[in-house]
């Protein structure tokens, strides 16, 4: 056993013996699928805290061939698979975690020296009896290693893409280290499986990638290999039942990643949670921000306060959970080469910061813990006018609560006026206003937008979590150059409240106008019991 040739199964060991642990062992079942086939070469790319480093340790525990690993796997998902016995403990196992070579090292030369160096340390020292064309060439000790032993590599790199976050601005280096990786990687019969996980995908220069061999598994595009890097509804809800916690906070706090599924040949949208949040709300019994025990407000502040036309009204929109369109396809990979706010948009999937709606081409702010994160940034800089709507929404939501229409259609109007980089032309502009209004309103309330009821939509709903059942449900009609009282009738007359048929409590009846003559808000509000 050496330290990066078949270092053993220890890593997965302590995942199995950890308080919560939750089965991903489906993965190997999408690994042995591609072994020795022309699709041998996968990058994974995943926010901090989504599994990537526990996948590694488990790859390196199923197919390293010094380890008898069975038992490790027992009732486990990849126990039933045909694959299982098949490819159990039968290769040589390559574990780096690039991270460990950068940190240590001045530069990508030494960087590079290092890892070559170490791993050729391990190779000779298991392998004594091959002889060696070249002891000094990682590409040739490998060669002949494969030529002696006839047992190909699994070779697994964690952290691949720590150089391209921390050598931002130097392209030489990079261009090194993806030349190297192409080198030692591409078309060399000794690879059974190349397995890279990083946070952002391949580096892109000019019109091709360096690693086109390369299937990728990124955020915007999992293809069907989401669900092993984060937890899964039911997987959650198994996690809730058996720690005593609310399905329904959990799901506010750290839902919100989608999966693209394909069922019965029809494409599907399924729900995905941030796992490092979850297992720490499990543990703790406390629903909380766990986002920035790894990550600081800075890392994202530092890219919505670019100067790109449109992110400012995009990421307001977002936080008023609107969805924003965007094109990916301009992005170059890396943390610097920005064009236009897709591109930022585009790496703040990557990081995390924003969840991808597939069928869209979407994006929007996945849950209350990101959303935090994005509040914590704005109020470091200069966005005044956001923050001052946001501090003035829980007075507007109290406001609504007493039944004073006069303070909510005043309340609105100076969100409004506070937020004027949202162009204001239509209903939908106007709602955007409303969510931003009552943003506060998220601490309570399940927000949906155009619920489906009676004979059409009511416009906005809030519905009370379980955890604030004092608090009462909201049907929200929006007019625009219209009149306050027909919106209020129009929730009545077409049986708006029949849409919370499995609610019972108190229901207040809103509706909100805006006039484009006079530029004025007006607002009603009834009561009823439901």
């Amino acid at each position: 056993m050496g330290s990066y040739l078949n270092p053993g199964n220890k890593g997965f060991r302590e995942s199995l013996n950890s308080q919560i642990y939750v089965d991903k062992s489906g993965l190997i079942e999408q690994t042995n699928a591609v072994l020795d086939t022309r699709e041998k070469y996968m990058c994974v790319s995943r926010p901090r805290r989504f599994g990537k480093s526990m996948a590694a340790d488990m790859l390196t525990a199923y197919y390293e061939q010094n380890q008898d690993s069975e038992k490790l796997f027992k009732n486990l998902y990849i126990e039933k698979s045909p694959s299982f016995l098949t490819h159990l403990n039968k290769y040589n196992v390559l574990k780096i975690n690039v991270q460990d070579f950068l940190s240590s090292s001045s530069n990508v030369d030494e960087m590079l020296s290092k890892f070559q160096k170490y791993i050729i340390f391990d190779l000779l020292d298991e392998f004594t009896t091959i002889r060696y064309r070249d002891e000094t060439d990682i590409v040739q000790v490998m060669k002949d290693v494969y030529a002696g032993t006839h047992y190909p590599f699994v070779i697994l790199i964690d952290e691949w893409d720590c150089l391209f976050r921390e050598y931002r601005q130097d392209q030489e280096a990079q261009r090194k280290y993806l030349d190297f990786l192409r080198m030692w990687l591409k078309d060399k019969e000794y690879v059974a499986l190349a397995y890279m996980t990083g946070i952002l995908p391949i580096k892109k220069y000019g019109t091709h990638s360096a690693l086109n061999m390369f299937t990728e598994y990124s955020m915007i595009n999992p293809r069907g290999m989401a669900e092993y890097f984060g937890f899964t509804e039911s997987e959650v809800k198994a996690l809730c039942d058996q720690y005593g916690m609310s399905f329904e906070e959990t799901r506010a706090w750290y839902d919100g990643y989608e999966m693209l599924v394909v069922e019965n040949g029809e494409q599907k949208i399924r729900e995905l949670y941030s796992p490092k949040s979850v297992v720490e709300a499990m543990r703790s019994g406390i629903f909380d921000n766990y986002w920035n025990q790894t990550e600081t407000y800075e890392a994202l502040k530092m890219y919505i306060q670019m100067n790109f036309d449109g992110l400012k009204d995009a990421v307001i929109r977002m936080l008023a959970g609107e969805r924003v369109p965007i094109n990916t396809g301009t992005f170059s990979n890396d943390m610097t080469t920005f064009e236009s706010k897709d591109d930022v948009l585009t790496l703040l999937v990557h990081l995390g910061y924003l969840s991808y709606h597939w069928p869209d081409k979407a994006v929007f702010i996945p849950n209350k813990e990101i959303a935090q994160e994005y509040i914590n940034a704005i109020s470091t800089m200069d966005w005044n006018e956001v923050m001052d709507s946001i501090r003035a929404s829980k007075k507007l939501l109290e406001a609504l609560w007493d039944g004073d229409e006069t303070a909510v259609a005043d309340g609105i109007a100076c969100a409004h006026e506070e937020v004027s980089i949202l162009q204001y032309n239509d209903e939908n502009s106007l709602s955007c206003t409303i969510h931003l209004a009552f943003y506060f309103a998220r601490e309570y309330y399940t927000i949906i937008r155009e619920l489906p009821a009676g004979k059409g939509f009511a416009d906005i709903c809030f519905l009370p979590r379980k955890l604030y059942a004092d608090k009462p449900a909201l049907l929200i009609e929006l007019k625009w150059n219209q009149d306050v009282h027909g919106a209020i009738a129009q929730i009545k007359e077409r049986n708006y409240t029949d849409a919370l048929k499995d609610y019972s409590g108190n229901l207040l009846l809103v509706g909100i106008n805006y006039d484009k003559k006079t530029k004025t808000h007006s607002c009603k509000i009834e009561r009823m019991e439901k």
